[in-house]
């Protein structure tokens, strides 16, 4: 039962927790090899190993479910990557020149996914890197200046930064969509009751009329899940209407929209192209979109009985009122589309939108042919 309840608390971002288990042993077993290896550090090197253990703990202890309640989610993961990142910072702090250049195409991937090409710190770092690179084909060698060494490091924590700032504003915006749609769940289920209780209130009726041969209007009463007979004069239609309206009519025409909006749903996923963090995005967007589907097949449906669309106030049949709510919960894709558009570019900004950054050519125009000329 325990193993259950962890497997349960840890659904969906198991695989993203191992993955900061094994790069925290994989830190862990640098800063292991800098203490007892041929380099060992003093100082304030020390003090930064120090720091960088105490972070890799507090990363340890936050994927580590004995020593916490919290239920899972992408918070658990963010954090422990921020404290993660730290420890990394701190390390690479700590590394000769030599041993720190060799980092540098890895950290340019990094910065180049999360900077702006404008970006000052973006733009200092790749001036550097070409700086060593056009001294490296040149046959020369030559150590990192502390300035230098201060803009390769100081880029590379304002790309976690914006990363970090990215991961929390997707875990935002999932949870503004699931209180939405959980909302909208709890309003589609309050208009099935309430209608179900005063159920010739507002009645998804319409009373199609048919002229007959000595020029007299004559009506019937077509709801969602019944009909009356033909031939009614018009004084019988309020006492007709009370008579075929059913408790069940707003759920059929519910479900029918909530159908729709699946199916909806389903068909968005061809634009899907997954996503490798812990935040259930698509997820979230395709559940909005069910009672969605089956609110604005009410209101479709309310419109076209109150004359909003001509030509369409008077249903024949059964069959077409439910067709029509199937239309109009299929319909909600233009509500919901602006809120799908919104999440791809909050997916894309975790993922890292930013312009790839490879590592800039000697003997170009500098720093601009570098990080501008792509």
């Amino acid at each position: 039962m325990k193993k259950y309840a962890e497997w349960w608390r840890e659904r969906g971002s198991w695989v993203l927790c191992e993955e900061i288990r094994a790069q925290l042993i994989e830190l862990d077993a640098l800063l292991d090899a800098d203490e007892r290896g041929e380099r060992r550090p003093s100082g304030s090197d020390a003090e930064l190993l120090a720091g960088a253990r105490r972070e890799l703990d507090a990363a340890r202890r936050i994927v580590d479910f004995d020593h916490h309640r919290r239920a899972v989610s992408a918070s658990h993961v963010t954090t422990a990557r921020l404290h993660l990142d730290t420890a990394r910072s701190l390390w690479l702090r700590t590394l000769p020149s030599t041993a720190l250049e060799a980092h540098i195409p890895g950290m340019l991937a990094v910065v180049g996914a999360h900077l702006s090409d404008t970006d000052e710190r973006r733009t200092a770092m790749e001036r550097v890197a070409l700086e060593l690179r056009a001294a490296r084909e040149a046959g020369k060698t030559r150590d990192l200046e502390s300035s230098e060494r201060a803009a390769i490091i100081g880029a590379v924590d304002a790309a976690r930064q914006a990363a970090l700032r990215e991961r929390v504003r997707a875990g935002s915006f999932v949870v503004i969509v699931r209180w939405v749609a959980v909302f909208l769940f709890v309003l589609a289920a309050a208009v099935a009751v309430l209608s179900a209780i005063f159920r010739t209130t507002v009645p998804l009726c319409f009373e199609p009329a048919d002229t007959q041969a000595s020029g007299r209007q004559m009506y019937s009463v077509v709801c969602p899940v019944r009909e009356s007979a033909r031939g009614l004069p018009g004084e019988r239609l309020g006492a007709e209407t009370r008579r075929v309206v059913t408790r069940e009519d707003y759920i059929v025409v519910e479900f029918a929209g909530l159908v729709a909006a699946g199916i909806a749903a389903a068909s968005a996923l061809r634009k899907i192209r997954g996503t490798s963090t812990a935040f259930g995005i698509p997820v979230a967007l395709a559940v909005l979109k069910l009672p969605t589907g089956a609110l604005t097949a009410v209101l479709g449906l309310l419109l076209m009985r109150g004359g909003f669309i001509p030509g369409l106030t008077a249903l024949d049949s059964s069959a077409q009122i439910i067709a029509w709510a199937i239309i109009f919960g299929y319909s909600q894709e233009l509500f919901t589309r602006f809120v799908d558009r919104r999440g791809q570019d909050v997916l894309e900004g975790v993922q890292g939108a930013g312009s790839p950054a490879p590592l800039p050519k000697a003997g170009g125009d500098g720093v601009a042919g570098g990080a501008d000329g792509r």
